[in-house]
């Protein structure tokens, strides 16, 4: 028996996640004096709060809770699909969680390699090749060649979220601010950082560029992109357009990010990412 474990940068709640058949095990944000588990927070009233200049900070999932979920599962050959490490404690947290428990031999860690769009996309295809009767190597092998076949940028809207990140020198983040500048960053092959990509004057013109980089890639059917956005649909669903006429036979997804990329990236920033299916 083998049992899929992931956790919310694959933008599935605890309740989506079982209905499915596999476990989610939501990461942490607070905001003000308020503590919440990511997906499961009022986000028309997270968003507010940010307006009102009040700053969300996010952490890993309780070690207790990966613990639980994978003493929950003794029996089973347990996979769990984390977050890209580097870019948060998680991965981390469940190798640490996998040696506390008895059931530890049975535990593989996975690290992705990369967050949301294409981080769901591997749990979804891990979770339906166990459907199939895949054996436990053929959806890690599978996993492994995911994890090299994606790539993952970011357009952010507010440079103070990636300067209070450590993503940008502060001088950088008040040229941005003056100038009105959208900076572009791309998460590098390992999944640890993001680097800069480049610097457009608009949301429009940075998904161009984007779109002209990936024309070396020849996206296609055998891919999936996803745009993901923070409160930004409108420009989700522009950018969308854009990479439909740029790649016709590439099926585009529009998510919405939860309130821990919100802590990351900033309100209304866009994530752009492909996977080779």
């Amino acid at each position: 028996m083998i049992q899929i474990i992931t956790d919310s940068s694959s933008l599935y709640t605890p309740s989506e996640a079982r209905q499915a058949g596999f476990e989610s095990v939501p990461l942490c944000v607070s905001i003000g004096d308020s503590h919440e588990r990511d997906l499961l927070l009022d986000m028309e009233e997270y968003y507010r709060k940010i307006e009102q200049g009040l700053l969300p900070t996010s952490s890993q999932p309780p070690l207790g809770d990966v613990i639980e979920a994978f003493e929950a599962y003794a029996g089973s050959s347990i996979i769990n699909i984390s977050m890209a490490d580097g870019l948060s404690g998680t991965y981390q947290t469940a190798c640490g969680a996998r040696e506390m428990v008895k059931n530890k031999d049975q535990i593989t860690v996975f690290n992705s390699r990369t967050l949301c769009g294409p981080h769901r996309y591997m749990v979804t295809q891990a979770q339906k090749m166990k459907e199939d009767g895949c054996s436990l190597q053929e959806i890690l092998d599978w996993l492994e060649k995911a994890a090299r076949n994606t790539e993952s940028f970011l357009i952010p809207q507010d440079f103070s979220f990636l300067k209070r990140g450590g993503r940008l020198t502060p001088l950088a983040a008040a040229t941005g601010i003056v100038l009105k500048l959208k900076p572009i960053m791309k998460l590098t092959e390992d999944g640890m950082r993001l680097d800069k990509f480049g610097v457009k004057r608009t949301m429009i013109s940075a998904a161009q560029s984007i779109i002209e980089y990936l024309r070396e890639k020849e996206l296609g059917s055998q891919h999936i992109l996803y745009i993901s956005h923070a409160n930004a649909l409108e420009d989700a669903q522009k950018m969308k357009v854009l990479f439909e006429q740029a790649f016709p036979s590439l099926e585009v997804v529009i998510l919405e990010l939860s309130a821990v990329f919100v802590a990351q990236g900033g309100p209304r920033c866009v994530a752009i990412q492909y996977i080779k299916r």
